[in-house]
């Protein structure tokens, strides 16, 4: 288009060899969590990321795309996993078998060749590996939760949980829910209710309904939860938040992918951490940074200590998912006649008007308003 060659870096190929099996308190987002922890955030900048191994057969087609979606914290190109028969299993259960039998008959070529060579192999034991929890300020500060207690009273952070939440793109499939269901309603059936609000965002409209139908919003709403739309919500900072004051420090566990400086609340005060969807609803009923879900036990109202049993969950609905609403609404064949109206005291939608039209010069002598270096994202311009 432009007349000229297209040059393009090619990206270093970084390998993640799995071996084991996850089990217990241990979830998908604890492999990305333990990664970024290795490699920092700028760690796969300029790599493709490729998980391999044994280990790989054991995770769930929605636990790889956890695993994925966080591959932007570590700054990867893309991530990649090769094909498994998990990801036949979620094709079929989302409508597509078709898709799914083609990929399996072609999956010699969705995965890596025989003895790949990689600029660089980090090595994770699944059966070995523990719940991470990662931050604050950044998801590359990981801590196992078996020192997160110690290490919060060192460095002073914020011993009250003020909020969890649990949910969005990253870590709201059907088989996170109800491992994290399977908690809330242990916990009930002792008496207990979140002592840190509790919060809920279905990732998607297919997730909400399917959730709804089988009971396990219910289950969050008895627990003392909240459940938001199905949208990004806290995650990008769509959370009107009117529990604390702008600059109060304070403390917040969620099972997104970020958690820089104001990200979810636009309080540069706020200690955001990211853990696994289990971890975050067992913290939300401890309600304390000093609180072990794994080892600990909390006293029920009758007085008898009570101690989580590990999450148990369903990788797929039984029944199938439930697509729910379809809001789509067709524009008009004729548009030429639609006008949107927009208030003009309005200080959130403003209508942008068109740019004068290019004069064919170079910009020339612009000023550099600000330079930035160090850890400086895009998060810290706009949230989304």
């Amino acid at each position: 288009m432009a007349g000229i060659p297209w040059e393009l870096k090619c990206p270093k190929a970084i390998g993640v060899k799995l071996t084991g099996r996850l089990n217990g308190w241990t979830s998908p987002k604890d492999i990305i969590l333990e990664v970024a922890g290795i490699l920092t955030v700028k760690g796969g900048t300029g790599a493709i990321v490729e998980y391999f191994g044994s280990g790989v057969e054991a995770v769930s087609a929605t636990g790889m795309g956890t695993v994925c979606n966080m591959g932007a914290e570590i700054g990867a190109t893309t991530s990649v996993f090769p094909f498994t028969e998990s990801m036949h299993r979620y094709l079929v259960s989302t409508g597509r078998p078709e898709i799914a039998d083609a990929s399996r008959k072609f999956s010699h070529n969705l995965r890596a060749d025989e003895g790949a060579k990689y600029d660089e192999v980090i090595e994770i034991n699944l059966s070995e590996l523990e719940p991470r929890i990662n931050g604050p300020f950044t998801p590359d500060l990981m801590t196992p939760l078996i020192k997160f207690k110690d290490t919060a009273k060192e460095k002073e952070w914020p011993q009250d949980i003020s909020a969890c939440l649990i949910g969005s793109c990253t870590n709201s499939s059907y088989e996170d829910m109800t491992r994290a269901a399977s908690l809330a309603k242990e916990a009930m059936a002792a008496g207990l209710k979140v002592k840190s609000d509790f919060i809920v965002t279905p990732g998607s409209e297919q997730i909400r309904a399917t959730t709804e139908r089988d009971g396990l919003l219910e289950i969050f709403r008895q627990a003392g939860g909240t459940i938001l739309a199905n949208a990004c919500g806290p995650c990008i900072g769509q959370w009107a938040r009117h529990d604390v004051k702008k600059g109060e420090r304070n403390t917040i566990i969620t099972s997104y992918n970020r958690n820089f400086t104001g990200r979810n609340d636009g309080n540069p005060a706020t200690h955001g951490f990211v853990a696994s969807p289990e971890i975050v609803t067992a913290m939300a009923f401890g309600g304390s940074t000093n609180f072990n879900p794994v080892t600990d036990t909390l006293t029920t109202p009758s007085g008898k200590p009570f101690k989580f049993t590990p999450p148990n969950g369903v990788e797929l609905p039984a029944r199938g998912f439930d697509t729910g609403m379809n809001t789509y609404q067709a524009p008009p064949a004729d548009r030429s006649s639609v006008s949107i109206s927009v208030s003009p005291e309005s200080q959130r939608l403003q209508l942008l008007k068109p740019f004068k039209p290019w004069n064919g010069q170079d910009i020339e002598n612009v000023p550099i308003l600000i330079k930035v270096k160090g850890k400086c994202t895009t998060d810290h311009i706009s949230m989304a």
